[in-house]
């Protein structure tokens, strides 16, 4: 994969280096503030209201989202009211504020995460399930804890593509990350299923051409403290989340519905860059 060129960044309206600076620390530490402050209403819901350790990460979520000053545009409608796996393309560290900015969700995550500082403690108070990608003896298990999640009414995320990209297509989602699309509710058919397109389409109101999307795309081997920085540093951004059609694998095999799912956000996600959404 080529490069993003430093060049393609003269598109946008660059602030000056010492206002883009002073800018990212002060949402940089508005943000650590506000995230010392929620962490432990988060710990003593976990421990005395399950309803509210689902609802409160949202709250969190869709301030930092206007602290970042990342605007979304919804396309379509959540599934609401049952237990739902949603299958999204993953670009970067932002999908998932901005989609738990949008609704009471949990994410399915590489074990690794779990030992990262900070990130990984906030990933455990949202209740993230971990798998661990190397362990392939302990796949049934964490199978069966998504399903009982899905089970019980919640909503996960999954990332198929099994990585983030660039920002400009989409991965073939692998089916052996669908397992959990197996669970069964409790009227015996298997839990839904609903693909979800992010597309990052605009950055400091002006439309975000394939060359600058990489900039703002968290992937291979970025480290994400410097790569949060420059994103603060850039300036606010525009975001498309389209939410589509539901499916089970009471109507495909798992294999189908990867490809059928990987068509719908590769189509979605085509058309929110063309501004045809």
């Amino acid at each position: 994969m080529a490069s993003p060129r430093p060049s393609a960044l003269a598109e946008l309206p660059a602030l000056s280096p010492p206002i883009a600076s002073i800018r990212a620390a002060a949402i940089l530490g508005c943000m650590v503030l506000f995230t010392l402050v929620c962490m432990p209403v988060q710990v003593v819901l976990l421990k005395v209201s399950p309803r509210g350790a689902r609802s409160f990460p949202a709250f969190y979520h869709r301030r930092v989202c206007k602290l970042f000053g990342v605007r979304i545009r919804t396309v379509g409608a959540p599934v609401t009211g049952e237990g739902v796996l949603l299958l999204a393309n993953h670009v970067s560290w932002l999908d998932i504020i901005l989609l738990s900015g949008l609704m009471p969700i949990s994410f399915v995550a590489k074990a690794e995460i779990s030992g990262w500082p900070v990130f990984g403690t906030l990933a455990r108070l949202q209740r993230t399930v971990f798998v661990a990608r190397e362990r392939r003896n302990q796949t049934g298990v964490v199978v069966d804890q998504i399903g009982a999640r899905l089970a019980a009414g919640d909503c996960l995320v999954l990332f198929p593509e099994g990585t983030s990209h660039d920002g400009n297509s989409v991965l073939p989602f692998k089916s052996a990350l669908l397992g959990a699309a197996e669970a069964r509710r409790a009227d015996g058919r298997h839990v839904t299923v609903q693909p979800v397109s992010i597309a990052y389409v605009g950055c400091q109101g002006m439309p975000m051409g394939r060359e600058i999307r990489p900039f703002f795309a968290w992937f291979g081997d970025m480290e994400m403290v410097p790569h949060l920085w420059e994103a603060l540093k850039a300036g606010p951004l525009d975001v498309t989340v389209q939410f589509h059609n539901q499916a089970t694998l009471d109507q495909m095999s798992r294999k189908e519905l990867a490809v059928r799912a990987q068509a719908q956000v590769a189509r979605g996600l085509s058309l929110a860059l063309a501004g045809r959404v």
